[in-house]
Parts: C-alpha cells; sequence; structure tokens
C-alpha cells in the first residue's frame, strides 16, 4: 500500500471506532478506519445489542446513554438498520426489588417510566411469571442485531460519508502526522485509537486500570411469544448503578446474597431480547481475567437459564447458540479517555456498555480533539 493521507485515522472498527469515524466525518474531516480482523469481532457483535439507557449511572453515563439512544434512532433509518424492539420490563419479584423501583422512578433517571403492579403488567407483557411483585416500564430503551447492524454501519460510513476502511490491517504505531501499519504509513492530522479489550498493543502503559471480562451468552428458539420489551430482573437491580446506587439497593443486595449467592459469584444478571426471527437472546456471566479462557461453563449457563425461568415463570426454549464475549472493565471509571500525545486520542469504554453510549462517548473524544464545544 502506498502512503495515504487523511485528516484523521481511528484504530479499530468496533462500535467505539465508528462512532469516532461518524463524529469527525461530520465535522467535514477525510476519515480512515484501520481494523485488523475483516470484520468487527470483538464485544460490539457479541453482546445484546441492547441500548440501554434506563438504569445506567447516574449523571454523566446516563446522559450519554441517552445522547447515544437518539444518535441509534436518527442512524438507523439511514443506514438500513432495523430496530427490533423498544423499550424495556425491569421484572422485581422480591418486595425488596419493588422497593427499589419505586425509589427509582421518582428520579429524573425515571421520567416517562411506569410502575405497575403485576396484573397491570402481565396485561401488556404476557412473558412476565406469576412470582412478580411490580415491574417497571421504560420506553427509553431500545435494541438491534448486533451482528447486523455493525456491518452495516460501516457501509453506510463509506457510502454516505466516504470513510475508507483498511480491513486484515495491523496498527504497528500512532505517532501523527504518521501511522505505522501493516501496509504501510498513514499521514494524518490526528488519530484516536479504540483498542476494545486489546490492552497491550498500543499504549499499554495507559491502560494499566483496565482489565478483561468474560461474558457468556446464548440464543434461545422461538418461544411462541413476542416480547414488547426487554426484560430484566432483581439482578440487575444491584448490577446497574442507576439503581444500585439508590439506598433501597442495600437490602436487595443481602436477600440476593442469601438466596442467589451463585448467581452474584458469577456475575449473572438477566437481559432478554428477542430478535427479528422470535428467537431470544439471553445472558450473561461476568469474570475478570487478565487472558479469559474461551471456554463456556455448564453451570454458568444453567443459573443464567434458571433466573429466566424464574423470571418467565416457563422452562427455557432449547438453545440453540452459545458464545463468549470479553470487554475492557475498570471498577472506578465507565471510559478512559487519554492523551498519548497532542494529536493522538485512545478511548476504552470500561463498563461493557459500547452500544449504550458509544456514539455519544465518540462525539466526547472527536469534540475534544479538536477543541470544539460539547455537541448536544
Amino acid at each position: 500500500m502506498t502512503t495515504r493521507s487523511f485528516d484523521v485515522v481511528v484504530v479499530g472498527a468496533g462500535i467505539i471506532g465508528l462512532g469516532c469515524a461518524l463524529a469527525a466525518a461530520r465535522l467535514g474531516k477525510r476519515v480512515a478506519v484501520v481494523e485488523r480482523d475483516a470484520s468487527a469481532n470483538g464485544a460490539s457483535i457479541r453482546n445484546f445489542g441492547f441500548v440501554t439507557v434506563t438504569g445506567q449511572d447516574r449523571g454523566q453515563v446516563w446522559e450519554r446513554a441517552r445522547r447515544a439512544r437518539d444518535l441509534w434512532l436518527e442512524i438507523a433509518p439511514q443506514a438500513g438498520l432495523e430496530i427490533e424492539h423498544r423499550g424495556l420490563w425491569m421484572a422485581a419479584r422480591r418486595p425488596e426489588a419493588a422497593a427499589v423501583l419505586e425509589a427509582f422512578l421518582p428520579t429524573e433517571m425515571g421520567e416517562g417510566c411506569e410502575l405497575l403492579t403485576p396484573e397491570a403488567a402481565r396485561r401488556r407483557e404476557p412473558a412476565l411469571g406469576p412470582r412478580l411483585k411490580a415491574a417497571l416500564w421504560s420506553p427509553h430503551d431500545l435494541r438491534v442485531d448486533s451482528r447486523a447492524a455493525l456491518p452495516r454501519l460501516a457501509a453506510w460510513l463509506e457510502a454516505r460519508w466516504d470513510v475508507s476502511f483498511l480491513w486484515r490491517t495491523a496498527v504497528l504505531s500512532v505517532a501523527p502526522p504518521v501511522v505505522m501499519t501493516s501496509r504501510g504509513d498513514l499521514g494524518c492530522e490526528a488519530a484516536i485509537v479504540c483498542p476494545g479489550d486489546d490492552l497491550v498493543s498500543l499504549f499499554p502503559e495507559r491502560l494499566t486500570a483496565l482489565t478483561r471480562c468474560q461474558l457468556q451468552m446464548l440464543r434461545l428458539e422461538d418461544p411462541g411469544y413476542r416480547l414488547t420489551g426487554a426484560l430484566m430482573s432483581d439482578l440487575g437491580l444491584i448490577r446497574y448503578g442507576g439503581y444500585a446506587a439508590l439506598p433501597a439497593a442495600q437490602a436487595l443486595r443481602a436477600r440476593l446474597q442469601a438466596e442467589q449467592a451463585d448467581h452474584l459469584t458469577h456475575g449473572v444478571h438477566l437481559i432478554v431480547v428477542q430478535d427479528a426471527d422470535g428467537r431470544l437472546v439471553v445472558g450473561d456471566s461476568h469474570h475478570d481475567a487478565a487472558t479469559p479462557l474461551p471456554f463456556a461453563a455448564a453451570e454458568v449457563e444453567r443459573l443464567i437459564l434458571d433466573e429466566f425461568a424464574q423470571v418467565t415463570g416457563r422452562p427455557p426454549p432449547p438453545v440453540v447458540e452459545r458464545w463468549t464475549g470479553t470487554y475492557a472493565r475498570a471498577s472506578d471509571r465507565a471510559a478512559l479517555i487519554e492523551r498519548p500525545a497532542d494529536r493522538s486520542r485512545l478511548v476504552v469504554v470500561a463498563q461493557g456498555n459500547g452500544a449504550s453510549t458509544g456514539f455519544a462517548l465518540a462525539e466526547t473524544v472527536v469534540d475534544d480533539l479538536y477543541e470544539r464545544s460539547p455537541r448536544s
């Protein structure tokens, strides 16, 4: 490859990289995205495709999730993306969980949400099981099929915004005005490195606060009904910071530790979303390791499916697909943004919510790079 020049070179074609490419292209910049694989292959396609607003950490993360959700809705029809379904059912089957929802509803994060009795909730979502104590309905969340969405986003960026993609190309060093790759040098005025959970290839000294987290995911056969929104459960109320930081969550945490200690040990909480063909995507679990092994544990799968059965009151449909994913995680921050050099930025989502916040985080990074006022 002969030397080519761009305004911005983005390293990584996951959701954060694509978001940065879009944000820069909208400023009129000539953008190249360099990706070592033949297509996006990391956390961005191995997750639920669930754009979660409700329950995100209060403040900046929640605001980013709202902005990112709006951008998904804006982009989807232009890029040919289907919104598979909208909304979230947070099902509480313990009085302590219902108390968390009652505390959440009057906050600014609960605006537009409804807290329903079991009878009223089941009339609107029959998949909710008989042990329900209360349910929060949120209209703010949406879901795309991430496996289909990422390739279509890349194709749209190329066709609509003239973004150049260099697939199967490794980046060797980033030092604007030059980015060295396995296929030659790229000239640029700025570079944005979006490494996902690759914590060793570029600027590893800047990534020591991060570790890697493995999750297990399942696809289940069509259950014969259509969900009216995503499903979550009591376990999610102590994992998502928007709920977990409320004082009412302390009693729920104690009860879950007594009744579902194995679920907590394996970081299991329930998300259920549905594909256009009716199949369900269900997960997940969380295990931190410097090098997560690629093996899925039968015990973890059993715990995930047990929580599905407890929430729906039905046996889970047959499993048709299993996989693991990994993402970068930090215990003390939602995202890492570093400045390895004046015209470089390093950005990593550190809470596993790239689909939910990535587009907005990308705008923040690009605006900072070009010293612009934040977009709204």
